[in-house]
């Protein structure tokens, strides 16, 4: 019998869907919301019904039976700090969504949408790696200060799908290799994966590691306190400037790449010093951790959106390629490595965890 799942992967003004049968792609859509239509909504987990009738009309309107489900699997959103993995969507995990006890984000529906469907079809709900993944080294942890820790919120998903398909590509075992994967999207982080766990990596949520199309990474810290306490911004302005409005569209007006590459190429000076800036920080970024591994790297790869660029990737390998071999695997990836899980999950190739 075909393994068959639906995808449910929700974004800030987006429900990205698809349904896979086997591992291949039957069908995906994008059902995009306006913003008017998102504000109508105190909160994240208030848009539950709303998303999930979207949902249900695409699946309608394409004439999918939802009785051919095998499984539903659903972004996973914020969550308290938990291992890789293929999760089963239980009430502890729901709980801590509804109530948003680890932070608002579009993706803690994708889980609460999910177990609806799966409860109505008595079919299993999942959620996998979860953008909270956290498997830090002790030593990577530690800051300056005793108040401060550094945490684990990065491209989960799509870093551990690109890392063990360069494994299945080379016949390694994603548990003996060191491999160092940027993800280069709306926002950037660079991990350094090592013996099957990302024992560091940069917050792309909060502003820390390379500046990005939309986030302002890593700030000078006594100039963002003076900022802070100056009473010209609030503090929901502040994070805003960090994360959103920040990076490329501070510097730039546009968090479109192609943009101030194309500006780059009709000369106009400061886009391609920015531009160059932005490859020169993610460069660093894959540096240090290089020097974090002492050094023996198997490979570099480079994911995301922005490395469907060449003239970046061009950048990049000219000043990593001394490191080790780079590959790049443009592109999110996300609902196919959702899909992918769910589908180990249901053949029993995968252990499901439980969220306690």
């Amino acid at each position: 019998m075909p393994t068959t799942v639906l995808v449910i992967n929700p974004g800030s003004t987006s429900t990205k869907i698809a349904v896979y049968e086997d591992g291949e792609e039957l069908f995906s859509e994008n059902v995009s919301h306006g913003n008017e239509e998102i504000a109508q909504f105190g909160t994240i987990a208030s848009q539950h019904e709303f998303r999930e009738g979207h949902i249900r009309l695409v699946l309608e309107r394409r004439g999918f039976s939802l009785a051919r489900l095998s499984a539903v699997i659903g972004r996973g959103g914020m969550l308290r700090p938990i291992p890789s993995g293929v999760y089963r969507i239980g009430e502890s995990m729901k709980e801590d969504l509804q109530t948003a006890r680890y932070g608002e984000h579009a993706s803690n529906l994708g889980a609460l949408i999910a177990d609806e469907f799966g409860k109505e079809l008595g079919i299993p709900a999942f959620i996998a790696d979860p953008v909270i993944v956290d498997e830090l080294d002790d030593v990577a942890r530690v800051s300056g200060h005793k108040l401060f820790r550094r945490r684990s919120i990065f491209h989960a998903l799509n870093q551990k799908a690109v890392a063990r398909r360069w494994c299945g590509e080379h016949d390694r075992k994603y548990e003996s290799c060191t491999l160092i994967v940027a993800h280069m999207g709306g926002g950037v982080t660079v991990g350094l994966h090592r013996d099957g766990r990302v024992v560091d990596v940069n917050n792309g949520l909060d502003g820390e590691g390379p500046f990005s199309p939309e986030r302002s990474g890593t700030l000078p810290a006594g100039d963002l306190v003076k900022l802070c306490f100056s009473g010209s911004h609030t503090e929901a302005e502040i994070k805003k400037m960090i994360n959103g409005k920040g990076g490329m569209v501070s510097l730039m007006g546009t968090n479109d790449l192609r943009m101030v590459e194309e500006a780059a190429r009709i000369g106009d000076p400061e886009a391609s010093l920015y531009l160059k800036s932005f490859v020169y920080n993610v460069a660093k970024a894959i540096g240090a951790l290089a020097t974090a591994a002492s050094g023996k790297v198997d490979a570099i790869i480079l994911t995301g959106g922005v490395a469907f660029s060449t003239t970046i990737v061009t950048l990049l390998q000219n000043m990593c390629e001394y490191i080790a071999s780079i590959v790049v695997y443009p592109g999110e990836g996300e609902l196919e490595a959702l899909a992918l899980a769910a589908t180990r999950a249901v053949r029993g190739e995968c252990e499901v965890r439980e969220y306690r």
